[in-house]
């Protein structure tokens, strides 16, 4: 808890969270990001899944750099939200959560970055099982996401580490 302390008592912390222009375009940055990285995803896993059959699978990783930049965008923003509210987040499980189905994800998209979506037999053809059953649990996985993020707002029992001394 000491570090927590220290840390939502630094200049950078109590500016972010005491600035209302700071903290909330940090957040709508966040949110607006979050949506370009969560939209390629499911646009890519809709079309492992057999949606769009006459667009190629390879064109889907043309969308990539635009996932790339605003992942970046995301992971810069959610850190300094956390930042403004290190106890809030890092003493709840939820956030945990989030962060792991983040992760998951990331590696399903890895794996299709190295696999399907380079494979010019599944360009017009089908995804196999194995890909459109990575591509369902990544659906699942980034919408746990976004819900866990959402309700990181209402799920917190502590606010700061201030409020435990």
């Amino acid at each position: 808890m000491d570090l927590l302390l220290w840390l939502e008592e630094t200049a950078f912390s109590t500016w972010m969270r005491e600035s209302g222009p700071a903290f909330f375009s940090t957040l709508v940055l966040h949110s607006v990001a979050m949506g370009f990285v969560v939209g390629v995803h499911v646009a890519t896993n809709l079309r492992i899944l057999g949606a769009a059959p006459r667009i190629p699978l390879s064109l889907m990783s043309r969308f990539f750099p635009v996932l790339w930049v605003n992942l970046v965008v995301v992971s810069l923003s959610g850190a300094l939200l956390l930042v403004a509210y290190p106890t809030k987040a890092l003493t709840n499980p939820v956030f945990y959560l989030k962060l792991t189905a983040v992760v998951a994800a990331l590696f399903i998209t890895r794996s299709f970055m190295k696999g399907v979506l380079q494979d010019p037999h599944t360009d017009a053809g089908r995804a196999g099982r194995r890909d459109r059953m990575l591509a369902a649990l990544s659906l699942l996985l980034w919408a746990g996401a976004v819900t866990a993020g959402r309700l990181l707002a209402y799920t917190y029992n502590t606010l700061m580490a201030s409020h435990l001394y």
